[in-house]
């Protein structure tokens, strides 16, 4: 399984930003809590944790780009 998002749902506030963003329908909205489903189309495009506006969406990894 790829690796999904991660949601600190202390910090979040459930604006939805996410979720409108998300192409593959990994986040949604259920009874006002953000909730994440794991999917197979999750390939972590990261729309989702560059919209949220007070951070509360991360990358379950870390990306490291090395000069060539």
């Amino acid at each position: 399984m790829a690796e999904m998002p991660y949601i600190d749902l202390e910090k979040c506030d459930c604006c939805g930003h996410c979720v409108e963003v998300c192409k593959c329908h990994a986040i949604v909205l259920v009874n006002n809590i953000i909730t994440i489903i794991e999917t197979e189309d999750c390939g972590w495009c990261t729309e989702c944790e560059a919209i949220c506006p007070i951070g509360a969406i991360s990358c379950a990894f870390e990306i490291v780009f090395e000069e060539g």
